[in-house]
């Protein structure tokens, strides 16, 4: 008796890369105080399993408040600039280009810029996607101009899994 004919398994898959050409693809960009981001992948072409996100912050400016995911897993990759991650036990860690951080969930922390004269350039992604919707919010309320508040933050947080840390 012979095995039955299992080809069909091992067919190679028909799918193609995703590519983003930085000077041909529109991307959508998402200003909020003085970060910018460029959505590179929001989950849609990846069933939502990762979402990449190009984010530039300005000298001397802060992130968000310090914060946990409670689902997802976050990961930081710097091109450019320093950037100052804020961690529990009031520890830092600053990276810079080249350095690549990973945020499994439940890991608290929060992020700056400390060079008064150089941006900190790099990309984030985060898996699953859904999280990218948090800084799509977020830049929503900065162009209606709400004034983003640590509440305000807590309130974006919460739709996305995602709870303020204390004591960072």
């Amino acid at each position: 008796m012979s095995a039955p004919d299992s080809s069909a398994a091992f067919a190679t898959p028909q799918n193609q890369p995703i590519v983003v050409r930085a000077r041909d693809d529109p991307v959508e960009v998402l200003n909020f105080g003085p970060i910018t981001g460029r959505i590179l992948e929001d989950g849609s072409r990846t069933e939502n399993r990762l979402a990449t996100i190009h984010f530039t912050l300005a000298p001397s400016a802060t992130g968000p408040p310090a914060l946990w995911h409670e689902m997802h897993d976050e990961t930081i990759l710097v091109l450019s600039g320093t950037l100052r991650f804020r961690l529990a036990g009031g520890r830092t860690l600053d990276c810079v280009k080249g350095d690549y951080v990973v945020f499994p969930p439940r890991t608290p922390a929060t992020f700056e810029n400390p060079s008064g004269e150089e941006e900190a350039v790099f990309v984030n992604t985060f898996t699953p996607a859904y999280y990218v919707g948090y800084f799509r919010l977020l830049a929503k309320l900065a162009a209606e101009g709400v004034e983003m508040t640590p509440r305000v933050y807590e309130m974006a947080m919460a739709r996305y899994a995602t709870v303020a840390a204390q004591g960072i």
